[in-house]
């Protein structure tokens, strides 16, 4: 289901997916807050599409302002435990990983997810990137869907 919200006008497209961080510090004392910050922070959007004759709003953190734009939450690719991972089950991502090098790393450490929290797998992908996991995880490549 689709979320109106404020966004930059230079994100302002459809298709453009970005992760929401939470309120600024600059969003203290503008009018506008209640549209802006009704997503979940640290969620990942695809930008779905622009209200149309929606003006252009002056914003304390976009120099260029923001417009009303429609976005839904995507599902993150990620790296989870094998053990029990399969599509519709629940598993939590193996926790952060100090090899930043590792072509999994993006997969092990996702933007748009809690390395704390659990998810509902929506797909098994395949095997992770890596040829060897250097902290002996044993890891299955999926889809995870990401509620609001």
């Amino acid at each position: 289901m689709s979320t109106v919200t404020l966004l930059g006008t230079r994100l302002a497209e459809p298709g453009t997916e970005f992760v929401y961080h939470g309120e600024a510090d600059a969003c203290a004392d503008c009018p506008y807050r209640s549209q802006c910050l009704n997503l979940s922070p640290e969620t990942t959007y695809r930008v779905t599409s622009i209200r149309e004759n929606a003006q252009t709003l002056e914003c304390g953190v976009h120099d260029d302002g923001v417009r009303a734009v429609e976005v839904e939450p995507v599902s993150v690719t990620a790296n989870v435990r094998k053990k029990g991972a399969y599509a519709g089950s629940t598993n939590s991502l193996p926790g952060s990983c100090p090899y930043v090098e590792c072509p999994s790393h993006e997969y092990c450490e996702p933007d748009g997810v809690d390395l704390d929290g659990e998810y509902r797998i929506r797909e098994i992908v395949g095997d992770p990137p890596h040829d060897v996991c250097h902290l002996n995880r044993s890891l299955q490549l999926v889809e995870l869907e990401v509620d609001e």
